[in-house]
């Protein structure tokens, strides 16, 4: 991606642990590159298709005097939150907040904290097989895009499945979702964890009967897991539920670990069930 850098923008503003540093102030240094596309607006030389830099300089002074932090970890972290929830080009921000009279009683130059933050192309399959299905699993990505931190993308059909994993119970609505979001995989799982909460979801039985289920399947192109998380989703080359609906949004996305795309996949497993005879 292209950049847009900004260095050196002095605000004189009340950050620190201190409870002088909240009344006396200091000058913060904060530097900022803006990860963005300027082809076209450098093509047709209009400000319109780009990231004005003024406006972003004026608004990271107006956000850094607005609050008091203790910390110059929270600034940083909170000033490139605002910088990719109200500037809509800018894919990835580094920020660097700098504070050269940080009260340590030792010689030095100036200390900072720096990160980078962006936003995070996911790709979710969400299902229900109880009540009304449809209502359910609508209400539940409304429920998503009220969110600040996602952006909703495309949405597959809705498929009717049978169930997976050998437990007996009714059929599912399937769909796929496609979403940019700043949480974490942890953040997103506990929010997809929420949502479920209010559609009614109970934890009774794995593989069993839900209100609502969402799962991540592909985050960016990373490999996570833990201990309650697992991405790319474990398994997903074998489940129709979810290459179907995938297949109709993101078929050439590929597997990070399996190599191939969505639409091989799904291949794959229509010559594998034709072969078997029996889906």
């Amino acid at each position: 991606m292209d950049e847009i850098r900004i260095e050196d923008l002095e605000i004189y503003a009340y950050h620190g642990v201190y409870p002088e540093e909240n009344k006396k102030g200091q000058s913060f240094y904060v530097n900022a590159v803006l990860y963005t596309d300027t082809h076209i607006a450098g093509l047709r030389d209009d400000l319109a298709l780009s990231t004005d830099y003024g406006e972003v300089c004026h608004f990271l002074t107006e956000w850094i005097q607005g609050h008091i932090f203790r910390l110059i970890e929270t600034a940083a972290e909170t000033s490139a939150r605002q910088i990719l929830l109200h500037f809509p080009l800018v894919r990835e921000v580094d920020v660097e907040i700098r504070k050269p009279s940080a009260p340590i009683g030792l010689p030095f130059s100036s200390v900072s904290v720096r990160i980078r933050r962006g936003w995070h192309r996911v790709y979710l399959s969400i299902g229900s097989n109880l009540g009304d299905r449809e209502d359910y699993i609508r209400s539940g990505i409304s429920n998503l895009g009220e969110r600040e931190e996602i952006r909703l993308g495309r949405l597959s059909d809705l498929i009717v499945t049978k169930p997976y994993g050998g437990v007996e119970q009714g059929d599912f609505l399937n769909c796929a979702l496609e979403l940019e979001t700043l949480f974490t995989p942890r953040e997103l799982l506990e929010e997809l964890h929420r949502v479920e909460t209010l559609a009614c979801r109970e934890r009774l039985v794995h593989w069993g009967p839900r209100t609502l289920d969402m799962d991540i399947l592909f985050y960016d192109g990373e490999i996570y897991q833990d201990e309650e998380l697992t991405i790319p989703h474990v398994d997903l080359q074998n489940r129709f539920f979810v290459l179907r609906p995938m297949a109709q949004i993101a078929p050439g996305l590929r597997h990070p670990i399996l190599g191939k795309t969505i639409g091989q996949l799904l291949e794959e497993l229509e010559s594998k069930t034709l072969k078997d005879g029996q889906e």
